[in-house]
């Protein structure tokens, strides 16, 4: 229960931003970085306390590298806890990870390895932030990547609704959301119950430092409308290779160079524009599979994937990247486009390993600004997944808690 009055209302408004890139830059020989739960077509890192989630990842060097794991307890803002590792880890916090395979009858050779979380030697006791590193043999850090784990203490229901602020009517979405708490005794909400609201599993324009603006009865209520307003976007551009061989879904052509095949795809143009139009997709992520083998993890190959962009506005002083959940939604120099001046068209080529993906083409401006609506437009009809995290940190507390998460789609936008 909360104890609080009925009715209360907070004029404290939210914060947008991207929190610290924690993970940093990922090794040039390590692709395919994927980290999900064990459930079927379930993308995102959010698992229960006790549920298992995957790691899997490709080592191009394919010389079967001894690789380690290592797990850190982070508090809300993804900085690591003052927590000792046996408070949230019974076992190791690092260990060999000692399942791997070659790649079989592909071009690009490579050792894919993987590793589940909890497992024998590796349980972890408490909810909370997480980082996983992957360290080589030199101790060295390969690439990090963040998940949660959660305890189902409170439930979270989350509805999206078109922006109420008439100058984004067409072009934002709004989250709103409401905490129940009927069997946990909160005695500040205000000040211990931290929610984070995230769009398509992006931390780089995650919305935090809501306060809850009405209590009633066992229930926080949160009935932001600006604050709690993303960019709609628009849908993901998309590509499929599962058959590397010949053109397919939105390929132009496929062509055998001297060590690997190269895949072409169609130019895309900028959309903002455009009237809207519908396109499924997989909100950002992206699924390794391939038509010549059993094994995805094993027998799919890799290619260099060409990306073109014709725009009609000028972009100078603004990078252009192509991002997705296939890179962390990283934003740095491998998967930045330059401009051709011959063609008049921004170029890129990614080595990707076969699948279908979703992607989209971002601006950074010299002041930092990220925008991914500059070339793709935004529409308040574009389907988004939107996750909302309750982190609670009671009074007096060592770290923070994730007591909930509930989960929205705007498929089904409310006026």
């Amino acid at each position: 229960m909360i104890k609080k009055g009925l009715i209360f209302f907070c004029f404290l408004g939210a914060f947008q931003f991207g929190f610290s890139q924690t993970e940093g830059i990922d090794a040039e020989h390590i692709k395919t970085i994927i980290l999900k739960p064990m459930a079927i077509n379930s993308y995102v890192p959010i698992v229960q306390l006790g549920e298992k989630i995957l790691l899997t990842f490709d080592d191009l060097n394919a010389d079967e590298h001894t690789y380690s794991y290592k797990i850190e307890h982070c508090e809300m803002d993804w900085q690591k806890s003052n927590l000792s590792e046996s408070e949230f880890i019974n076992g190791f916090a690092e260990d060999r990870i000692r399942d791997y395979e070659n790649s079989f009858n592909t071009l690009q050779p490579y050792t894919n390895y993987s590793v589940t979380i909890p497992n024998e030697t590796t349980k972890l006791k408490i909810s909370g932030n997480y980082l996983i590193s992957v360290l080589n043999e030199d101790d060295e850090v390969v690439f990090k990547r963040r998940f949660v784990v959660y305890e189902p203490s409170v439930n979270v229901g989350v509805a999206v609704f078109k922006s109420r602020d008439i100058s984004y009517i067409n072009t934002k979405q709004s989250v709103e959301f409401t905490i129940n708490t009927p069997n946990l005794l909160i005695n500040n909400p205000s000040d211990e119950i931290f929610p984070v609201i995230l769009q398509n599993n992006n931390w780089q324009n995650a919305i935090t430092g809501l306060k809850p603006q009405f209590f009633r009865g066992n229930q926080l209520l949160y009935k932001y409308n600006k604050e709690t307003s993303f960019w709609g976007g628009n849908e993901f551009l998309y590509f499929d290779s599962k058959s590397i061989r010949n053109s397919s879904l939105n390929i132009a052509s496929v062509a055998l160079g001297e060590d690997l095949y190269h895949t072409y795809l169609f130019t895309n143009e900028e959309r903002r524009d455009q009237p809207y139009t519908l396109s499924p997709d997989v909100n950002g992520n992206f699924v390794i599979r391939t038509l010549t083998g059993e094994n995805n993890n094993t027998d799919a190959d890799y290619s260099w994937v060409y990306f073109s962009l014709k725009t009609s506005q000028n972009l100078v002083g603004k990078d252009v990247f192509v991002s997705g959940n296939f890179n962390n939604w990283q934003l740095n120099n491998t998967n930045k486009l330059t401009y051709n001046e011959t063609l008049g068209l921004y170029e890129a080529k990614l080595l990707l390993k076969q699948g279908f993906y979703n992607y989209q083409y971002v601006t950074k401006a010299s002041n930092g600004t990220v925008s991914t609506h500059d070339i793709d437009g935004s529409f308040y009809q574009t389907e988004n997944d939107y996750t909302v995290l309750v982190y609670y940190k009671k009074f007096g507390s060592r770290y923070t808690k994730v007591i909930g998460v509930g989960y929205g789609n705007s498929e089904k936008i409310n006026n």
